[in-house]
């Protein structure tokens, strides 16, 4: 165990404007009184001169002991507006011209559709004691984790990840599934879909999706019409996803994967957080476990993932999560 602590606060632009309505993310937090641009973080002091004074800023948040909280929101709310700067920002990730205005806007429609953009709710309250975060590693071949992945409260999967045919590495549970328009499956009536937005066209999605049906054009195909409990879908915020780059990423490369959001996602919500399913093979091929290597150099694009992965492992030795490695093969 982690021991001869000392607290930090770390000033961090936060991307909120806060606004009457807007729910406190600092609960549990060491001190109070804080302010929307503030962080508490432990840090063991005996690991600081492991790192250069250059170190990035996501160094200090490796070494924590307890389970993280933040006051940035972590998903959308009408009654939250996002700063100009926050949108400034997401507006880069993938092309997108139309303004904050129309976004507003959009945010607004969104709300009349789906109750968690209207009322802020977040995706579980008293319930998320033990969480599985299962990426698409293809290190979950011949793991047999499938057992081990089912006996938590909330299994957390990414995209079009299939659990059919893979029963055995990968499980059959799944209580929240993250994804993007470009990624969407239709899910049953009790599974949260847990929206990841990275431009207005995605917003604009997904209220089509669930009413007239969409007939816009992306980088890659979308789905018209999806099939899902509007009463459960939720948002990811933009300002939770600046968030997870500068903070914990220091701003590297493009933007988080889908993955690694998720991961800080469950290090916020969950009591405790079990890890399947991240990393590379032996190779260093970052493969999904249901597709067939074709390139044995495929790589994770626009996504920083061997620093992902570099802070997973942090986590996993500072026991703030357990890291299930499966099978390097």
């Amino acid at each position: 165990m982690i021991s001869n602590y000392k607290f930090l606060k770390i000033n961090v632009q936060n991307g909120n404007t806060p606004r009457k309505g807007c729910k406190s993310r600092t609960r549990n937090m060491p001190h109070e009184n804080l302010d929307d641009s503030s962080y508490f973080v432990q840090i063991p002091t005996a690991d600081h001169k492991m790192f250069p004074l250059k170190t990035k800023l996501f160094v200090l948040l490796l070494a924590i002991g307890q389970r993280v909280n933040r006051s940035v929101d972590l998903f959308l709310s009408a009654k939250c507006k996002l700063s100009k700067h926050a949108f400034d920002w997401w507006k880069q990730l993938q092309p997108e011209k139309r303004d904050y205005i129309y976004y507003q806007k959009t945010v607004d429609n969104l709300a009349k559709v789906f109750p968690s953009v209207s009322n802020g709710v977040e995706p579980c309250l008293d319930h998320c004691r033990t969480c599985a975060v299962v990426g698409n590693s293809v290190n979950l071949k011949g793991s047999l984790y499938g057992s081990v992945i089912d006996a938590n409260d909330v299994v957390f999967r990414m995209n079009r990840s299939p659990t059919k045919g893979y029963e055995k590495d990968v499980g059959t549970k799944t209580t929240h599934r993250i994804m993007y328009p470009e990624s969407a499956v239709d899910l049953d009536n009790a599974t949260r879909f847990i929206l990841l937005p990275f431009k207005i066209m995605d917003l604009e999605w997904l209220q089509q999706a669930f009413t007239t049906g969409f007939f816009g054009k992306s980088y890659a195909p979308v789905k018209s019409t999806i099939r899902a409990n509007e009463d459960l879908v939720m948002v990811v915020s933009p300002v939770f996803m600046m968030y997870v780059h500068h903070v914990w990423l220091e701003s590297e490369r493009g933007y988080p994967s889908t993955g690694f959001m998720a991961l800080i996602l469950a290090l916020h919500i969950c009591d405790e957080v079990r890890v399947f399913g991240f990393g590379g093979d032996k190779h260093g091929s970052w493969t999904h476990y249901w597709e067939k290597p074709k390139d044995k150099n495929f790589k994770t694009g626009l996504h920083p993932g061997n620093l992902e992965y570099y802070i997973l492992e942090q986590l996993a030795k500072e026991q703030a999560l357990q890291l299930f490695n499966g099978s390097r093969s």
